[in-house]
């Protein structure tokens, strides 16, 4: 008799119109005296309230967006068409986040967690550090390569703070390294700023052991370098010693840098020079012929007929800083690997926004539930060109508010769509979503 009363306290439940907790209680009063019954019902009663009370939770969206920073929705510490606005409109009136989206940027420095701190508080809205990727979050990858191996990061901002928190536990800056060895910059006495590391005569002491009795494995460029000619200097010495300045040429440790970016847009009218053409001069300068300038001045003096004759052994006699071209590998847009992890990371960020989702994630295309997935840059070398490589399903769109300022699409590298302002291509996708 117990188990009939329960089903038919649950058939007036789902029979009445809400409220129907009384209609029910009634019921549960009538037929079930035993105190054991009616506390296993009221059980049942309550959990039953709780599901049908619940608010309806919107479905699902299935699309996410891509933000590129410099260009798009900020120049330098300033937001830019109407970023904040467009940024707000991404969350609910409480300000949780309800369409997925991520900054995919090449630029770095400094620690995801800092950056997403920075970013919030300029636009105005709550930034995950997981919603940051940045040029040089693929270095993570090659922590279990280079884990205890000495390593060096090159950049502004916290590069050997940033490659500590992604697990590499002997990395020291490019200013801690030169610190240890004496005249390796000879421009440093005309220098107006300091890169010296306040650092204890101990802690100073261990880093000098390390450095002169183990060679650096890796090099890493985490961000544009702040100091181009030391830093070139330093990276040559390590580069064709094998890792050990002042040695004798040995093999040449591994070169990353973070992105390949030629030029970018700040806060100055005019693009400014990239990790890109820092990559070509270092590159230029490791690979130069040697002993061009030497033949040269040998030939001073000498007729022309004579330097005519000394022409050849001009070239049978040249070398290069060492004796292979530099290798490196470069990461960043346009690179289509960065948008398949940028794919996975929008999945998560679902995920975790709906629980009741199950995003199954297996790097491979078309693992994720998005029907579009939106880049915004402002680059079309880089955000646009990254895209299209990319593919399916991905849509590029273009600002006029950074490098390009074209009034068409641009040529080479077109977008899908071209809009002035980042508030304007929110505006279309979320028409374009709603609508569909």
């Amino acid at each position: 008799m117990f188990l009939i009363h329960t089903l038919e306290t649950c058939r007036i439940t789902f029979e009445r119109e809400p409220p129907w907790e009384d209609d029910a209680s009634n019921h549960l009063k009538k037929y079930c005296t035993e105190p054991k019954q009616t506390a296993i019902i009221s059980i049942l009663l309550h959990n039953l309230a709780l599901v049908f009370t619940a608010p309806l939770t919107d479905p699902a969206p299935s699309f996410g967006i891509a933000f590129d920073i410099d260009g798009v929705v900020l120049l330098g510490d300033t937001p830019i068409g109407g970023s904040p606005q467009a940024l707000k409109r991404l969350y609910d009136d409480c300000g949780k986040l309800k369409t997925p989206f991520i900054f995919l940027t090449n630029g770095g420095g400094f620690r995801e967690s800092k950056r997403a701190s920075e970013l919030s508080e300029l636009l105005g809205v709550n930034i995950l550090p997981s919603q940051v990727v940045q040029g040089h979050s693929p270095f993570k990858q090659l922590v279990k390569r280079f884990e205890n191996e000495l390593v060096i990061a090159v950049g502004k901002g916290e590069p050997a703070a940033v490659m500590s928190e992604y697990g590499f536990k002997n990395v020291l800056s490019i200013d801690e390294y030169s610190s240890c060895f004496d005249n390796i910059d000879p421009l440093a006495p005309y220098k107006k700023w300091s890169t010296k590391q306040d650092v204890d005569q101990n802690s100073s002491l261990r880093m000098k052991n390390t450095v002169y009795s183990q060679r650096v494995q890796g090099a890493f460029v985490v961000s544009d370098s702040v100091d181009w000619s030391r830093d070139i200097q330093v990276l040559c010495d390590v580069l064709r010693t094998g890792g050990l300045p002042g040695r004798e040429i040995g093999h040449q440790p591994s070169l990353y840098f973070a992105n390949d970016d030629l030029e970018y847009q700040a806060a100055f009218p005019s693009e400014r020079l990239g990790m890109g053409a820092f990559r070509i001069a270092l590159e230029a300068i490791f690979n130069r012929e040697t002993n061009i300038a030497k033949k040269l001045n040998e030939m001073k003096g000498l007729t022309p007929f004579q330097r005519i004759n000394h022409g050849p052994s001009i070239k049978a006699k040249q070398s290069k800083i060492h004796p292979q071209a530099l290798e490196y590998t470069s990461f960043g847009k346009p690179n289509p690997s960065v948008f398949m992890n940028a794919e996975n990371i929008l999945s998560q960020l679902l995920s975790s926004l709906h629980h009741s989702l199950q995003v199954e994630n297996h790097g491979n295309a078309g693992s994720h539930p998005f029907k579009t997935l939106y880049m915004i840059g402002d680059n079309p070398s880089v955000d646009i060109n990254g895209a299209r490589q990319a593919g399916l399903p991905w849509f590029s769109i273009l600002t006029r508010t950074g490098v390009f300022k074209g009034k068409e699409n641009h040529v080479k590298f077109p977008a899908d769509l071209v809009v002035d302002t980042v508030e304007e291509a929110v505006d279309f996708i979320l028409t374009r979503e709603c609508s569909s």
